[in-house]
Order: C-alpha cells, then sequence, then structure tokens
C-alpha cells in the first residue's frame, strides 16, 4: 500500500520545471533547458533530485479504457472488515478492472475505480469484488462523464505565485 508523503518545499525554479513538464510531458531535457533557460545539466540534476523525492508519479500514458472496449465507467465504495485491508488489498490488485483504489475515512473503508464493459460486466466485477474476503458490502456510482480531469498545473501555478509573494 502506497503511503502518503509529505513533500519537501519545491524553490521556484522546480515549480517551472514541474509547470514546463505538466504543459509538455514529452519534452526533452534539451527542450526544457531552452524554454527555462537553465543548463541541461541543471535540469538533469534537478529531475533526479524531483525523483528522489517521489514528486514524479507513473510514467505510465493515460490510456482511455473505452479504447480497449470498456466505455462503462464506475466508482464503487466498499466497506471491510478492517482487519483484513491488507490482504483485501491485495486480492483487489488482481481484477483487472479496478484501474485504482483508495483508502478512506467516512463510512466507506475504499473507492475503487472501475471500468466495465455493460452494466452487466459490472454487476459481474462488483460480484468479484463482493466474493472477496473481507468485503463486508459495496456501493457502486456510474461516472456520467470526466468533468474535471486529473490535473496539477492550478497546484503549480498557486505555488509560484506563494514563491514570487514570499
Amino acid at each position: 500500500m502506497l503511503a502518503l508523503r509529505s513533500m519537501q518545499a519545491l524553490d521556484g525554479t522546480d515549480t517551472r520545471l514541474l509547470s514546463a513538464l505538466a504543459q509538455d510531458p514529452r519534452k526533452t531535457v534539451v527542450a526544457l533547458a531552452q524554454k527555462l533557460g537553465l543548463s541541461r545539466n541543471t535540469v538533469q540534476a534537478r529531475m533526479a533530485q524531483l525523483e528522489k523525492k517521489h514528486v514524479f508519479l507513473s510514467f505510465e500514458r493515460r490510456i482511455n479504457p473505452a479504447a480497449l472496449g470498456y466505455p462503462l465507467m464506475a466508482f464503487i465504495s466498499v466497506h471491510v472488515q478492517q482487519q483484513r485491508l491488507g490482504q483485501l488489498a491485495k486480492e483487489l490488485a488482481e481484477i483487472p478492472e479496478i484501474l485504482e483504489g483508495h483508502g478512506l475515512t467516512g463510512s466507506a473503508d475504499l473507492l475503487l475505480r472501475v471500468v466495465a464493459l455493460d452494466a452487466e460486466d459490472l454487476f459481474r466485477i462488483n460480484g468479484k469484488i463482493l466474493a472477496c474476503r473481507g468485503v463486508e458490502r459495496t456501493d457502486t456510482a456510474l461516472a456520467m462523464g470526466e468533468l474535471i480531469p486529473f490535473r496539477v498545473q492550478p497546484l503549480l501555478e498557486r505555488n509560484t505565485a506563494g514563491n514570487q509573494q514570499g
């Protein structure tokens, strides 16, 4: 299970570098150096330090599940027996239609983002989740559309503004 890490403060150069990467993740080190007015070595060293600080998430390209034949997306809240949480996470990771899962506070213990072929397939996937030892019940909500895609640019802009004020 991944632990949340508190990030060490990023300076203005780190924030500018991350902002340039967020705008165009395919940029090469040389292109980033040119855009930011830094040397290639500086950019490479900064990137290595950011990597060591666990600033970067997976470099896996985002692939639209609908292109793979999974047009239906749902969020499943899972209520579990707490003592089974570790083993349960391993079992759930074996279900390929589960794209991601998060531990929660509140009424539900886990929130799973899943994809399915159709409603019948979602019913099958929900059954696989319910069959895992330690799962007490689930609540399913269909995603009607992505209104705000995953993004960090507004946070980077806020961080840049904060660095300029300080």
